[in-house]
């Protein structure tokens, strides 16, 4: 990997040992996943349950817990956690209720009586996946379902799997406070495939948002169409851009602070220091083995890490748009620069005072962001994704349906299509008078 300016090249003082992993699951994640939706579509409830019993111990009477359920585990958790969901949960609110109001319907008169307009129209149900393997992810009931409360979607179907045979407490208090309608606890496979497909007890959903582990990702991917989906999610990427007055301390502590999602989760710094570059590395040689997530960060660094001294950050910005990570850290003396300069991110994170970890947690703006390059083409999780940009039309204007008639008989016979023609055709027969340009038998004895 290179960038040039000014005839400088750019320096690897780290690259990452393993290419990046491929964009679907493996042939045997894709099998599996695959066997599994069949099975459901064809057993659908004992299919569900015989998985959630070989996969994750889990067998209950129900897996929709109940309000009395719901109310013991919210009695269990401690209060101060309870606090803190609630804050979180209003700053994604506050975040997601401006974009709602971003969000415009209009009408407009273009002829005489001819009228178009534009409305946003809530999903009816949604599906949202808790993630609970590795980490009780608390955040991503946040961002799925209090995103979707502001956009008016009806009805929350929300499934996070048990851990280790328990009930993730405090994961359950963040569904329940976020306004999740129905919460289920079941995971993987089995949960996204019965949201998606319907079984006799669950009813299909919509939309299927929320990260997961690589058999959520594919079977996200293979149901998509059938569903929607909010992403395809790869591992968790962060990418810092720093100059020489970063801390390179801090610097070494961001970079781990993603890694640890996973040992596949690329973690890569841009700088134009190659002194600050070389004390990351020793930082973070320092730091990792006292991690109690080095299982996870140690891999991912060592695999997936990346350091790349670059001439200036006219070169940063270049290197990495070409590489449009999920997570954008900027770690410079302008930081707002990057505003104007990239883009091809997810997020960007401006400043010292910033972190990715906000945005994973606290902040308010949502963490379901693209990966794996996509941010190419697309944006993150937002309110916009639960609603439906439809339009609609009416013309009620004689002379107008007329004129139009005649324009549209015309443009569809350039492209042969003679229906269409005709039905602009008539609208031009009956409005203004016009002989119909084709021998019309309807009235025939």
């Amino acid at each position: 990997m290179s960038a040039t300016n000014s005839q400088k090249a750019t320096i690897t003082l780290k690259e990452p040992l393993v290419a990046s992993a491929p964009r679907s699951g493996t042939p045997e994640v894709r099998k599996i996943v695959e066997d599994v939706i069949a099975d459901i579509r064809v057993r659908g409830d004992v299919a569900v349950r015989e998985y959630s019993e070989k996969f994750d111990n889990w067998s209950p009477e129900s897996f929709r817990l109940s309000e009395a359920q719901i109310a013991e585990v919210m009695a269990r958790v401690p209060q101060q956690v309870i606090d803190d969901i609630k804050f979180v949960q209003e700053q994604v609110r506050v975040m997601a209720q401006k974009q709602f109001e971003s969000l415009g319907e209009f009408e407009i008169e273009t002829l005489p009586g001819v009228f178009l307009g534009q409305k946003n129209i809530p999903i009816t149900a949604l599906g949202a996946y808790i993630p609970g393997g590795k980490y009780p992810l608390l955040a991503s009931a946040h961002m799925t379902i209090v995103t979707a409360k502001v956009a008016g979607v009806e009805r929350i179907m929300a499934a996070t799997p048990p851990i280790k045979g328990e009930m993730p407490d405090a994961t359950i208090a963040a569904m329940y406070l976020a306004g999740a309608d129905e919460i289920y606890l079941l995971g993987g496979v089995q949960a996204v495939a019965a949201m998606a497909i319907g079984t006799g007890s669950i009813a299909p959903v919509s939309l299927i948002a929320g990260p997961g582990n690589a058999f959520v990702a594919e079977a996200k991917r293979q149901l998509f169409g059938e569903v929607g989906i909010d992403l395809f999610a790869g591992p968790t990427e962060i990418m810092v851009i720093a100059d020489h007055k970063a801390d390179p301390f801090i610097v070494a502590v961001d970079l781990l602070s993603q890694a640890e999602h996973g040992p596949d989760s690329p973690a890569v710094l841009i700088t134009t220091s190659e002194e600050l570059g070389l004390k990351v590395i020793e930082h973070v040689d320092r730091i990792l083995p006292g991690m109690p997530t080095k299982d996870f960060a140690g891999p991912a660094w060592r695999d997936f890490g990346a350091i790349y001294v670059v001439a200036d950050l006219k070169a940063a910005y270049v290197l990495a748009d070409s590489m449009a990570f999920e997570h954008v850290q900027v770690l410079t003396e302008n930081p707002r620069e990057a505003l104007e300069k990239m883009h091809h991110y997810g997020a960007l994170f401006l400043g010292e005072g910033t972190c990715v970890s906000y945005g994973d947690k606290v902040i308010g703006t949502n963490h379901v962001l693209p990966t794996k390059g996509a941010a190419r083409y697309t944006g993150g999780l937002w309110v916009g994704k639960y609603l439906r940009t439809v339009t609609y039309q009416e013309v009620t204007n004689t002379k107008s349906s007329a004129f139009l008639g005649e324009i549209c008989g015309r443009a569809s016979r350039v492209e042969r299509f003679e229906g269409h023609a005709r039905s602009g055709d008539v609208r031009a027969s009956k409005y203004a008078g016009n002989e119909l340009p084709w021998d019309d038998h309807s009235f025939d004895a």
